[in-house]
């Protein structure tokens, strides 16, 4: 993976230092395992960050409970967060990803934490393997209350006129056509249960352009329009739809990223208005809003969880 902008990137121009830092936080995470470095708190101001709910007893009676929570893309980060988080408030939580072996140990710390989880391998490109995933969950809990359908990838960074097909695909195919695949089966299923609530990870890429990874923005905004799209299509029937966009959050991606293209989180954070780097606990806390009953008029909406970055 590259370790400084290719010379794809410099042929598209010098970058903002907007652009050069979302190429840090996005392109150059392009490759990276998740375990690259421990994601540790970053704190770059007093405002306090949420608690993990790793490690934290579940919690009695929590708002969640009795729910079946899907979500996908949690063997680390965000999805892992937010897998852990539905888990302390009573959910049992069924979650897929390509890494087995993070997956089994997510799914072991949320049991030893007194939760209810099921990790099953799945690859979100596959349309056998995602209705497999599907079927698999309900058939163990029974029914599908909420989705969080995450699972996400990007590419190192080319500029349009050499960007390569097969990087195109996959970014395309895993980002968008997994939303969509994601999103058939578990409309299908909440359709006959009488309804239910879809969360999708889209990205402050779904609001603004950055030079070098249109794969990415390509696919985060479809993942904006498809949310509103099935918002038209189905909430008349029961089943609420909206997405988040996350921003710079505090992941083993990010902090790999910034490794590679030697940027500090301070660094970061000053780009942001809360001048800090959010927290994945963050994320999985406004996904838990919008599936909650204080949500239950919004639909097909996107939340801007970006630390404030487009508000400038």
């Amino acid at each position: 993976m590259p370790t400084s902008p290719s010379d794809s990137s410099r042929s598209a121009g010098p970058p903002s230092r907007r652009d050069f830092l979302h190429r840090a936080l996005l392109a150059g995470a392009a490759g990276l395992a998740a375990s690259t470095l421990a994601a540790g708190p970053a704190r770059a101001n007093t405002q306090r960050a949420v608690e993990p709910a790793a490690g934290r007893a579940r919690a009695k009676d929590g708002r969640f409970a009795g729910k079946v929570v899907l979500v996908t893309g949690a063997t680390s980060g965000i999805g892992e967060a937010t897998a852990k988080a539905f888990a302390h408030e009573g959910a049992r939580v069924f979650f897929c990803g390509r890494r087995e072996e993070l997956g089994r140990k997510v799914e072991a710390e949320i049991r030893d934490a007194g939760g209810e989880a099921l990790y099953l391998r799945a690859d979100v490109r596959d349309p056998k393997q995602v209705e497999a995933f599907v079927a698999a969950g309900v058939e163990r809990y029974g029914r599908l209350d909420i989705a969080f359908n995450n699972a996400g990838t990007i590419a190192p960074p080319h500029a349009i006129a050499e960007y390569p097909l097969e990087d195109w695909n996959n970014v395309m195919t895993t980002n968008a056509t997994g939303t969509l695949l994601c999103m058939k089966h578990e409309i299908a299923l909440m359709l006959r249960q009488g309804g239910g609530v879809i969360v999708n990870n889209a990205s402050v890429s779904a609001h603004v352009g950055f030079a070098t990874i249109a794969a990415y923005n390509a696919s985060k905004h479809a993942i904006y329009s498809l949310t509103k799209v099935a918002a038209l299509e189905y909430s008349a029937k029961n089943i609420r739809v909206n997405c988040v966009s996350p921003g710079a959050v505090d992941t083993p991606m990010l902090r790999g990223a910034l490794k590679a293209w030697n940027l500090t989180l301070e660094a970061v954070a000053k780009d942001y208005p809360l001048n800090r780097i959010v927290q994945p606990e963050e994320i999985a806390r406004a996904v838990m809003f919008l599936a909650s009953d204080e949500a239950s008029c919004i639909a097909g909406t996107d939340l801007d969880v970006t630390g404030g970055y487009l508000t400038k």
